[in-house]
């Protein structure tokens, strides 16, 4: 048992996790706001030697050298790697501190999300940024059926978006670090980028966060008359030839802010941004509070 638990932020857990909490430290202390800087998260954590965190704060080697008692940190979002954590991971392994994180917790509501707003621009349904009436995507309202779509990143969140739109009728095909089999049985086609960017009229960017792949060059090979789908938690790509791109015939489709990464293109008329993390329902937060506290049960077992 630890002698003091500290989430230094809003955590999404559901009400009955946040009380399992009394079982895992001899105090509780739960802060219910984002703190404003590197000194309050040290002032938070003070001599705590359990320390839980979302997605808005970040842990790094300078915050931890001042925090001596850190023995564990559990992180109540997504953790794909270090690079890509808002925890030092590597100063927290140096130290001997447990680092966990949480995977898969969210992404049923990404795929809802692709599939709602790709129906909605194929068919015209609702108002523009004027007001006005939206027009189908090609004129005429279409289906989901016959539509050729390339998925960048085929990992959990990328592999349920082509699950779901295979089982409308479009036709799939993807790009990865290499070949997957369980991918080829469903009749998925593994492509490189630039065939994948080129032959596809819907391309969704399912990547880990701060990772890059569209740069000038692919923005060529995606060409214009297309629709771009960014899952991750930031941009795929390069902001100067994105928003070039972003001029001719085309559109892309962001959930938040972080994901989009730039907020005056908010105002452009070919984004839609909700402003939204759609992952985060009620499904996933008692899913988030699930992960979370079996990791503390498995580090205190």
């Amino acid at each position: 048992m630890f002698k003091k638990l500290v989430g230094i932020e809003p955590l999404d857990l559901i009400p009955s996790a946040e009380l399992k909490l009394q079982e895992f430290a001899q105090e509780v202390v739960l802060f219910r706001d984002i703190p404003k800087d590197d000194q309050q998260i040290i002032e938070r954590i003070s001599n705590a030697d359990a320390v839980l965190l979302s997605y808005t704060s970040t842990l790094d080697k300078k915050i931890l050298e001042k925090c001596p008692n850190i023995i564990y940190i559990g992180m109540c979002c997504s953790l794909y790697s270090p690079e890509t954590a808002n925890v030092d991971i590597h100063y927290a392994n140096e130290r001997g501190i447990k680092v966990t994180g949480i995977r898969d917790y969210g992404d049923e509501g990404v795929v809802e999300y692709v599939v709602s707003e790709l129906v909605r621009c194929l068919h015209g349904f609702g108002t523009d940024k004027n007001g006005q009436p939206e027009k189908p995507w090609d004129g005429v309202p279409r289906e989901i059926t016959g539509l050729k779509v390339g998925i960048v990143g085929l990992g959990t969140s990328g592999g349920m978006i082509a699950d779901a739109l295979k089982f409308f009728g479009a036709e799939i095909s993807y790009f990865a670090r290499s070949e997957k089999q369980a991918a080829k049985a469903k009749g998925y086609t593994f492509q490189d980028l630039d065939t994948l960017l080129s032959e596809n009229e819907v391309i969704l960017c399912c990547l880990n966060k701060n990772t890059v792949l569209l740069h000038e060059s692919e923005f060529k090979s995606l060409g214009d008359h297309k629709i771009l789908f960014n899952t991750g938690l930031s941009p795929a790509w390069d902001m100067k030839p994105f928003e070039k791109w972003l001029e001719a015939e085309n559109r892309c489709y962001c959930d938040t802010l972080g994901a989009l990464g730039d907020k005056e293109l908010l105002k452009h008329p070919n984004v839609r941004c909700m402003e939204v993390s759609v992952g985060r329902t009620r499904q996933a937060y008692i899913r988030l509070s699930e992960k979370v506290l079996a990791n503390l049960s498995e580090y205190n077992g």
